[in-house]
């Protein structure tokens, strides 16, 4: 009876110390979840989550058909991509570069939008940046055509022939070397002066309906004639139809300055 009880003393010691053990030692990680394997590489289920989150942002359904398509695929993929590395493709240094280059588009691309969710421009921003936009934009919004030219000389010749009749349309189609307006007859569509070069919309906006510039018009593009086709009061949208916009503009503007900021403390070579 003793000895019975002496074995069963012996063989309930490994549990009793295995309880007995701290709480705090380590677990080995769990492996991510696999959807398959494929030559004994798995296929992770984050793949799969990742490429339905792309999927669903195309406007498909996550569902088990859809996923089950995904699984098929990524399956597929990784039987081509053990392929290309048997094959020799993977060292190629044309495909290294491109591997280098995805890489860090990625990284560039999620430290940005890390970065955004913390810097989003406050209401305060929104709305002030909405009141400078607002206020620079005026109440009117003007039709134009312009002429560009290289020097004031070819400049004064075109205001010559339009004084003696000369179609402003043709001109701009011929002689104009801002080709996109050019194909139109020097059509500028309608816009804010804000919208072009200051000295532009300064003489722009003195103009009557149907009168040219009588003087050539210098830009930092050059030298402009200028016809003043028709004025209409504007519809500025509001706060909240704009806010996207204006959001997104702060957000670029501050991404501008953070990479500015970087650049300065980098050693450039």
């Amino acid at each position: 009876m003793k000895t019975w009880i002496i074995a069963a003393a012996c063989l309930a010691l490994p549990a009793l110390a295995a309880a007995q053990e701290p709480a705090t030692k380590k677990k080995a990680p769990a492996k991510p979840a696999a959807v398959a394997t494929v030559n004994g590489v798995a296929v992770p289920e984050s793949r799969v989550n990742l490429m339905m989150q792309r999927q669903g942002q195309r406007g498909m359904p996550d569902n088990e058909q859809t996923r089950a398509m995904v699984r098929e695929e990524l399956i597929n993929r990784e039987v081509l991509a053990q392929e290309a590395q048997r094959a020799g493709i993977g060292k190629r240094p044309e495909v290294q570069t491109q591997i280098d280059f995805a890489r860090q588009e990625i990284l560039v691309n999620a430290y940005i939008s890390e970065w955004a969710r913390k810097n989003s421009p406050s209401e305060a921003d929104v709305k002030k940046e909405y009141e400078r936009v607002k206020s620079s934009a005026g109440d009117k919004e003007y039709r134009a055509r312009h002429i560009l030219v290289e020097t004031e000389e070819q400049a004064a010749s075109l205001i010559a022939e339009l004084k003696k009749g000369g179609n402003f349309d043709d001109l701009a189609s011929k002689n104009s070397k801002d080709t996109g307006s050019a194909q139109r007859g020097g059509d500028l569509d309608w816009a804010v002066p804000g919208t072009f070069d200051p000295n532009f919309s300064s003489a722009m906006v003195k103009l009557e309906k149907g009168k040219f510039t009588e003087q050539p018009v210098r830009t930092r593009f050059g030298y402009h004639v200028i016809r003043l086709d028709d004025v209409r009061a504007v519809e500025f949208p509001g706060l909240n139809e704009a806010r996207q916009r204006i959001q997104q503009n702060l957000m670029q503007a501050k991404l501008q300055e953070l990479v500015k900021s970087l650049r300065s403390k980098a050693k450039i070579q």
